[in-house]
């Protein structure tokens, strides 16, 4: 079979020539993303099996191949090589009879502790949740020889049956914790995270649980993730515990809360007690949900992935070929805020590979109503703006078409708020939940730096190198063509309008 790696061109609106690896045309339609990953055809949702081997990054998710909206529970696969072009594969895992093919992860088993190596190559090994209706759900495992190709599955399985009076216990996440020489699972269980230990990947034994009364705790907790992760500037770091999970308010529906502390091995501890715990969110936005990382990155870096997408209207996004697309994968570094430890996260450097001709309006004065025209007519570019806050109450600007929709992005410097209204963004009506104005608090300062990703269906913002993040869809029915800026007194010291090719 004949394997072709899509190189991304989006210098025009409509994607060119891409081919799933049978050689078979990839549908395209007006809201499929250019420069995020989305599926050749059919559902897909959570990010799974994150690993990097062999000088691939390896992404798995939840996908269904029989339609474009859940059901059918299976691992889709692709391939990154500089994590922004990805060649997809065919479907990794099937469901059998113990049970659909839930979330989990991806480890390389240097050790050969499950003892499936053949030859020099090392193994692969999988973790999953099967799902079974009258049954539960249960944690099984899956081993590849052939650099994540072909997967075989675990004569032995579910690694940990079900457990009774806990319907909720699933998406394992597995790395390995070389103090004690043992894999370490951390699963989320109803709304807690229990922690799990095994030599040799395959017998597994109970150590601690975490959660209670600790974050929000909306709806049942999912996809965790645990990782050690060096603090900014110094020498000492902290562990960092990824839930993901529902929250109400103004942002309600699907996000990612994360909490600092420490593990031993056994238990992780939060840096704060319960009753002083409030939730930390990763992203503010709508469409942030079930940040997990990369296993063995190179270099040490901590870079994560999310679904697009958000269950209050999943199943309704006005596509047809496909459902659901992941954000840009972001780099995740920890920073020591007055005190206080903040997750940031920001689009990775190699994003900058697609970036093509460059405008540059540093020169201008951003007054009210300030339009600039002619954006890239794709629809498919990015902004990046420094500015200085002055005297202003708040500043922003409208991402506009001739069709009189629009996405406002704000910030308050009297509330301390920053907001993306997608409202009058286009098509909005599918769901009620859609129309929606997110909110994210920040601190005020002098001055600022905002990234801002612009695709065919999403709008990503980043405030100062992701210390704030923001993400949310978007399907307007002609691509966002104008930009018009509001407020007074700023102080642009810079203002570019990359186009993405």
């Amino acid at each position: 079979m004949k394997k072709v790696i899509f190189i991304l061109s989006l210098i025009c609106c409509v994607a060119c020539s891409k081919k799933n690896c049978d050689n078979t045309a990839i549908p395209d339609e007006p809201f499929r993303p250019a420069y995020h990953f989305s599926p050749p055809q059919n559902w897909c949702n959570d990010p799974n099996g994150m690993v990097y081997y062999a000088g691939e990054y390896h992404l798995f998710y939840q996908h269904n191949p029989k339609g474009s909206k859940w059901g059918n529970m299976s691992w889709g696969h692709a391939v990154f090589t500089d994590l922004a072009t990805w060649e997809h594969l065919p479907v990794a895992l099937l469901p059998d009879s113990l049970g659909d093919i839930f979330s989990g992860c991806a480890v390389v088993d240097e050790l050969n502790t499950a003892g499936f190596q053949q030859g020099d190559e090392k193994t692969l090994l999988a973790f999953y949740t099967y799902n079974k209706n009258g049954v539960g759900q249960s944690q099984a495992l899956a081993y590849s020889t052939d650099k994540g190709r072909t997967w075989t599955k675990y004569a032995q399985n579910p690694v940990i049956a079900a457990p009774s009076g806990k319907p909720d216990f699933r998406d394992p996440k597995v790395f390995w914790y070389a103090p004690e020489n043992k894999w370490i699972m951390v699963l989320a269980v109803n709304q807690v995270i229990e922690f799990y230990s095994s030599k040799n990947a395959k017998d597994w034994i109970f150590e601690s649980e975490f959660g209670t009364n600790y974050g929000c705790h909306d709806a049942v907790w999912e996809c965790p993730d645990l990782f050690e992760i060096p603090l900014e500037g110094e020498q000492k770091g902290a562990w960092v515990l990824l839930v993901n999970n529902s929250r109400n308010g103004d942002n309600s529906g699907s996000a990612t809360q994360y909490f600092v502390g420490n593990f031993d091995g056994k238990k992780f501890v939060c840096e704060q007690p319960a009753e002083n715990t409030t939730a930390l969110w990763l992203d503010y936005g709508k469409d942030h949900y079930a940040m997990v990382t990369w296993a063995n990155a190179p270099d040490n870096r901590r870079i994560g992935l999310a679904w697009m997408s958000n269950w209050e209207y999943a199943n309704d996004t006005p596509t047809e070929n496909f459902r659901s697309a992941m954000s840009v994968p972001r780099e995740l570094t920890l920073v020591n805020k007055n005190g206080k430890y903040l997750l940031k996260n920001y689009p990775v450097k190699e994003i900058e590979n697609f970036r093509g001709e460059t405008s540059d309006f540093s020169d201008i004065k951003i007054a009210e109503n300030h339009i600039i025209k002619n954006l890239p007519s794709s629809g498919i570019y990015e902004i990046l703006l420094n500015f200085e806050k002055q005297n202003a109450h708040s500043f922003g600007f409208l991402l506009k078409n001739n069709k009189d929709e629009k996405v406002t992005l704000m910030l308050d410097f009297e509330q301390n708020k920053f907001t993306t209204d997608r409202t009058k963004s286009g098509i909005v009506d599918f769901n009620e939940h859609f129309p929606a104005v997110t909110v994210a608090p920040f601190t005020t300062k002098n001055a600022y730096q905002l990234h801002v990703l612009v695709d065919r269906c999403s709008v990503e913002a980043f405030l100062d190198s992701g210390k704030v993040a923001m993400t949310n869809l978007v399907f307007p029915n002609k691509p966002y063509s104008e930009i018009e800026f509001f407020g007074d007194n700023i102080k642009v010291n810079n203002l570019k309008i990359n186009k993405i090719q």
